[in-house]
């Protein structure tokens, strides 16, 4: 499922709003229950996957074809930051996501950033 912020969902309608009124304490009880039962033991563990709100660093940089060093030096990053991120000792925050993405999205627009 994608993430969106609720600026960008789409408005409910009339007929959406009122099942929402409808919905009663022992409706929801009812929904918590039926998601409880989903046996993840029928799930295959390689179809699962982590996914995080910023590109992970070690593919981008794989996809870059650099080395960390070569992608710390070129979009102004520590190396240790780098690894930890690609470690998952750490992970990047604020600013530093919005880098990944930008790097993701445009590369070269990101090391001419980088650069000035």
């Amino acid at each position: 499922m994608p993430r969106i912020s609720l600026n960008d969902a789409p408005a409910l309608t009339a007929e959406q709003l009122a099942r929402i009124d409808a919905t009663t304490e022992e409706d929801i009880q009812r929904h918590i229950r039926e998601d409880d039962s989903v046996e993840l033991a029928d799930v295959d563990p390689t179809e699962l996957r982590v996914v995080r709100p910023y590109p992970d660093p070690r593919e981008l940089r794989k996809r870059l074809k650099m080395t960390q060093e070569e992608f710390a030096r070129t979009f102004g990053l520590s190396v240790w930051t780098l690894r930890d991120w690609e470690q998952h000792r750490a992970e990047p925050e604020g600013p530093s996501r919005i880098l990944l993405r930008v790097i993701e999205i445009d590369p070269e627009v990101a090391r001419k950033a980088a650069a000035a």
